[in-house]
């Protein structure tokens, strides 16, 4: 082998490198706990969220829809089990559905404009977005999901719950109803709403 091929040779090769480069980069994983990037989130039992879900629909009895709006989004949950998820998730789209299409706008201007107003939009379309994929007509294997319909009740509240038999009808009631709200939101709290929920690790 010649002086050229072996100076070639050893030049491709990792054995000169004898200096960990990446240790002398500021922004380097090496130089500060990742771990810090996403602090972490209290876990919220099933019994907190079948309790605030009790605490929602009393508000929602009363005729306190902005109220129980307002609840349901001041404690999304991000650590916690599968159903203490799909339960918030739930109680989250039985307020959507009790509220009147001409209160939408109005009632999410004031919110948007109250303290911490632009965080619970955020966490709205959160929600708006997780519904939207839980009643889509079926999942990824071809299997048809549990539908979710409206159904008037004597309380001022609507309920969610399945109809055998009209599937497609109660996916589609659920599906408009969630494409209202998220028409809504991004009127009022614009475009970067939708950017801020894309990119925010944290997933209800």
């Amino acid at each position: 082998m010649s002086i050229i091929q072996q100076h070639t040779a050893e030049s491709l090769s990792d054995a000169w490198r004898t200096i960990n480069i990446d240790a002398l980069q500021e922004d380097s994983s090496l130089n500060f706990d990742t771990s810090t990037l996403h602090p972490p989130q209290p876990e919220i039992s099933e019994a907190e969220i079948r309790q605030l879900a009790g605490q929602v629909r009393q508000l929602l009895r009363g005729g306190d829809t902005e109220g129980a709006l307002r609840s349901a989004l001041e404690f999304p949950v991000y650590n916690g089990s599968d159903l203490a998820k799909e339960t918030h998730l739930q109680t989250v789209i039985e307020v959507l559905q009790s509220i009147k299409a001409s209160d939408m706008t109005p009632m999410l201007q004031r919110i948007y404009t109250s303290p911490g107003g632009s965080e619970c939009l955020d966490v709205l379309m959160k929600y708006l977005y997780k519904g939207m994929a839980t009643t889509s007509p079926s999942t990824s294997s071809g299997a048809p999901r549990t539908p979710t319909r409206v159904t008037p009740q004597q309380t001022g509240f609507s309920q969610i719950g399945s109809r055998p038999g009209a599937v497609g009808d109660s996916t589609g009631a659920a599906m408009s109803v969630l494409l209202s709200w998220h028409e809504k939101v991004v009127e009022v709290a614009g475009l970067g709403c939708i950017g801020r929920t894309m990119t925010d690790w944290r997933r209800v």
